[in-house]
């Protein structure tokens, strides 16, 4: 089946302010973290904290996400843009957000929160990790709606077709509706990649690290599994999905910035969970309930 791509990327407007779809989704990431750490913290998986100390610990980590996600994309992706126009650093709303930068801007909020905390800086990437996926997922969704990062055309009789296609770009909304009606348009049908990430990254993910950290491992075995994971998933759905318009293809005809930078991830995996063999397991310390 081929689907027209028809969302308004805006969910509201106020006058001269636009809620985009890509921001609700970051928040709903937020929220689910939020909600799944809390049920953490209280079946003792975070021993010493409780849930204000939580909170902080999210609330550092949501800066890290947006200004490491930002900071990467324009290091990774856009340092010719931002130098030419380095105010465009802060139109988050125009999308630009990496992930690898953001996972180095969690990274360094939760090194930061587990000195405070005189906690293993493991221990904490740890019980943070099976909170990341779902918004992953969300992220990716907004990607969706949003009509951005989609994939190659495909012949496979099903995709979408999404109007932000350079060789659609001359047609009006009607025109679309019309031509798609007709059958005239299945040969821009597209792969959605940003529909494969969601479920890959985010439900398959969020499944199994979940399920795996449902009890105590040993240090470093979640992280490995996470680094893991999202590292083989982005390198084949980087298979399907168009490059970065300005880098293109970096070697081989196939090769893309997301596949480079997904690598060491792979390679970080592969070793956390080697390290996790002979490491201590954090047993969870459920608090004492407040008499009353």
């Amino acid at each position: 089946m081929i689907y027209l791509h028809q969302i308004d990327p805006i969910a509201l407007s106020l006058g001269p302010l636009k809620l985009h779809w890509y921001g609700l989704m970051y928040l709903l990431g937020f929220i689910a973290a939020w909600w799944l750490g809390q049920r953490r913290v209280r079946a003792g998986r975070l021993p010493g904290v409780d849930a204000n100390g939580f909170s902080d610990l999210l609330f550092y980590a949501m800066i890290g996400v947006v200004l490491g996600g930002r900071l990467g994309y324009i290091l990774f992706y856009g340092l010719e843009g931002f130098l030419a126009n380095p105010l465009s650093i802060f139109k988050v709303w125009e999308g630009g957000m990496s992930f690898h930068g953001g996972l180095l801007g969690v990274m360094t909020a939760a090194l930061w929160w587990s000195r405070r905390q005189r906690m293993h800086f493991f221990d904490t990437m740890d019980f943070v990790a099976p909170l990341v996926p779902l918004g992953l997922g969300f992220g990716r969704i907004g990607n969706f709606i949003g009509a951005e990062l989609w994939g190659k055309y495909t012949k496979a009789g099903w995709g979408v077709i999404f109007p932000t296609d350079p060789a659609l770009k001359n047609f009006t909304a009607e025109q679309l509706q019309a031509q798609y009606a007709a059958g005239a348009l299945d040969q821009f049908a597209r792969h959605p990649s940003q529909l494969y990430q969601a479920f890959l990254e985010g439900l398959v993910m969020f499944a199994a690290l979940w399920w795996f950290s449902s009890r105590p491992r040993p240090r470093y075995a979640v992280s490995g599994l996470f680094a893991l994971l999202y590292g083989v998933f982005r390198f084949l759905v980087e298979f399907v999905r168009v490059p970065d318009e300005q880098l293109q293809y970096l070697a081989f005809g196939w090769l893309t910035m997301g596949q480079l930078l997904s690598v060491p991830l792979i390679l970080l995996g592969l070793y956390l969970l080697w390290l996790s063999r002979r490491s201590p397991v954090l047993q969870p310390v459920v608090p004492a309930k407040e008499s009353a």
